[in-house]
């Protein structure tokens, strides 16, 4: 198994290299391995898939929940794993930016912060707050033994804010603040994904689900350095166990499983995996 240095020097390097690469995002430690068998080469967490494994909604995590995914993932794959932290689990930037310590403690390499709370129906904090809890973020990250990669998001465009002008002046200010890594969920084109990249001088992560009529080429070709799933993958899968339960139910028949991985095929992936982590 790769130290957590060796790791966060891998994905360092991957947003070094030219072009841009997929980071998936497993929801248990069975999905992790099966895409590090697939041969992705890092690993992002998604809270709302892990939410769904508990058999709640996202933003229903609590903090030592989120902290002990992250650890399960960390010491179950070889790759280079950064965790969906959604808001760091607090207002206060202090309390925020302990939430980075914890995660670097249990293995991570990378972690998001985001300008949203969940609480109360759900609010965008404002301007200088947000920016005053990226600083926070930065300063605890850049604290820790080995180089970890603060992912500053701006959700204004998932979060029923249409407004890219103000999503790009807050990811300027989160790279003002030393964000290595910046993220706007919910770009729609590659043209808005070229104005963000043109915008800001760190690399970009890009959320694939909304530009899915489009390759990882042509993203890369607009500035975009790495790309996400987010809970999407997550969603599929839950679609396809609800179709055949309601097959089963009604008509009452079994045609979904015709389409049914061979149990060796995914033993094969586990065993890679498993070699590489050994």
């Amino acid at each position: 198994m790769p130290t957590q240095a060796e790791k966060a020097a891998k994905f360092v390097s991957l947003h070094e290299r030219d072009g841009a690469f997929v980071i998936p995002n497993p929801w248990d430690l069975g999905s992790a391995q099966m895409f590090a068998g697939l041969g992705f080469e890092a690993l992002a967490t998604t809270s709302f898939g892990f939410a769904i494994t508990l058999g709640r909604m996202d933003s229903d995590v609590t903090l030592e929940e989120k902290i002990t995914h992250c650890r399960t993932l960390c010491e179950g794959t070889a790759l280079p794993v950064s965790a969906d932290l959604e808001n760091c689990f607090a207002d206060d930037p202090t309390i925020a930016a302990d939430t980075i310590r914890l995660g670097g403690e249990v293995g991570l390499v990378g972690g998001s912060i985001e300008d949203f709370c969940p609480d109360d129906g759900g609010r965008i904090y404002d301007f200088n707050h947000a920016v005053e809890r990226v600083q926070a973020a930065v300063e605890v990250s850049r604290a820790l033994e080995f180089p970890f990669l603060l992912t500053a998001r701006a959700e204004n465009l998932i979060r029923g804010v249409n407004d890219l002008d103000e999503t790009i002046r807050r990811l300027q200010a989160f790279e003002a603040a030393g964000a290595p890594v910046v993220y706007a969920p919910g770009l729609k084109t590659l043209e808005e994904v070229r104005l963000v990249t043109e915008s800001v001088h760190v690399p970009v992560n890009v959320l694939a689900p909304p530009l899915r009529g489009f390759s990882v080429a042509e993203m890369a070709a607009n500035g975009a350095k790495r790309i996400s799933i987010g809970g999407a993958l997550t969603r599929a899968v839950v679609s396809t166990i609800v179709a055949a339960g309601r097959e089963m139910l009604e008509p009452g028949t079994f045609e979904w499983s015709a389409d049914m991985m061979p149990i060796g095929e995914l033993a094969a992936l586990f065993s890679r995996a498993n070699q590489d982590a050994g």
